[in-house]
């Protein structure tokens, strides 16, 4: 068990300058260290948060950086506790005075984006371990400085809803909430490597207004804040009309936290999750050359003609439309058609592969690819039918094309 240095945990950090947003009900603050959101008048909530009774009523929603949480914590070789997590958070809250009750949550990152539509606020706070880089001068790949074995990419959500609404209900739009941001991220069909690496760590927060009443501090003395009994505005809502609003709300701020880290998926990125590198592809090309010395020269040619080749369109779009249709057909996502089956007269895959090749190099590349897709040397073994013989044609076509010159 390795303890901090104390004099470390006591020095000061950099004070950094804080962003406050006005919302219907409380407001936001934002720095380096925490987002949280205060509101004087409380919020009822239902959450996942890690410092959280599920439901709750309490003044603030507070966030947490991994990188404060470190610098405030007594041993950094132990996982961080629940009981740790609430020190450093009441910690925090002494030393701004910040008062009132809390939920909270640790978070690797606290870039925000907020949409507001009338009487729903969402707040969808990221986490971003990833960036796309240049490869060459028309290609780019997702990468990340932590490598994607330790890569880390979270959308957590914060639900402010301008009613005050019953604990019942708030569950209710919880799940709601959840299966439609599941749902948005599916609809995208991110490469695996990508996926795998998604919302494992995330968190929502449903919270809403508690009635007017229950805010008069006789009332309180009188009765106590007794949820199950108050009087909540459910009844007062179009409950189907009120889901669709929350599930539009969800998808457009998850779309508009995409667009703030600016992660767009390119093709390089899809050929990493199917296993396929560059360098594999050469390989491939070199194999099956005859009566020609597999020099350095002819590699790099062969990559650099690759890239070129990957660059076109159309061939980006009929290698797109391969991986997505073995995607389709592995799943069993069209009825009528199981790969596992021998199907007589079923040639999609040869006719992607015949296209590329042709659009490289034209009738060359096309006799090439018949025999790259006969004897399916080095990874195109171990690929399905049809992108075994989409990459054969891809590397045919390119291979035909540099001997050509």
């Amino acid at each position: 068990m390795s303890k901090k240095n104390k004099a470390n945990k006591n020095h000061k950090r950099k004070e950094s300058p804080e962003v406050v947003k006005e919302l219907n009900y409380g407001k936001l603050i934002k720095n380096e260290d925490v987002l949280y959101i205060n509101n004087p008048d409380y919020y009822l909530t239902f959450s996942d948060l890690e410092i959280s009774d599920g439901i709750d009523i309490i003044e603030n929603i507070m966030v947490l950086s991994k990188d404060y949480i470190s610098f405030n914590r007594q041993y950094e070789d132990e996982d961080l506790s629940d009981v740790e997590l609430m020190e450093i958070t009441e910690e925090y809250k002494e030393n701004k005075n910040i008062e009132g009750g809390y939920i909270s949550q640790s978070f690797d990152g606290l870039d925000f984006v907020i949409n507001s539509y009338d009487d729903i606020t969402v707040i969808t706070v990221i986490s971003n371990d990833l960036e796309v880089q240049k490869f060459t001068e028309d290609l780019k790949v997702v990468n990340s400085w932590k490598g994607f074995q330790n890569a880390k990419i979270n959308f957590g959500q914060i639900i402010l809803i301008d009613h005050a609404l019953s604990p019942k209900l708030l569950i209710q739009l919880y799940k709601t909430a959840t299966k439609q941001k599941a749902k948005f991220f599916e609809s995208l069909h991110l490469p695996l490597h990508i996926n795998n690496i998604l919302n494992n760590n995330d968190f929502l927060v449903i919270g809403a207004n508690l009635p007017e009443e229950t805010l008069d501090q006789d009332y309180i003395m009188e009765i106590g804040l007794d949820i199950t009994n108050m009087e909540y505005e459910d009844d007062d809502i179009n409950l189907d009309e009120f889901l669709e609003r929350i599930e539009d709300a969800v998808t457009i701020s998850s779309e508009d936290a995409l667009e703030k880290i600016k992660l767009n998926i390119g093709i390089l990125d899809y050929f990493v999750a199917e296993g396929i590198l560059i360098g594999d592809l050469v390989e491939l090309g070199l194999e099956l050359l005859e009566g020609i010395e597999p020099t350095e020269e002819i590699k790099k040619k062969l990559e650099e003609q690759l890239l070129k080749s990957v660059s076109d369109k159309n061939i980006n779009a009929l290698i797109m439309a391969s991986i997505r249709l073995e995607d389709d057909f592995r799943k069993e996502r069209v009825r009528e058609i199981n790969l596992n089956e021998k199907l007589v007269h079923f040639y999609p895959d040869e006719i992607i592969g015949v296209a590329i090749a042709n659009q490289i190099a034209g009738t060359k590349g096309v006799l090439n690819f018949r025999r790259y897709s006969k004897h399916k040397p080095g990874i195109l073994y171990g690929l399905g039918p049809i992108l075994s013989n989409t990459f054969a044609g891809l590397v045919a076509g390119s291979m035909t094309k540099i001997l050509e010159e």
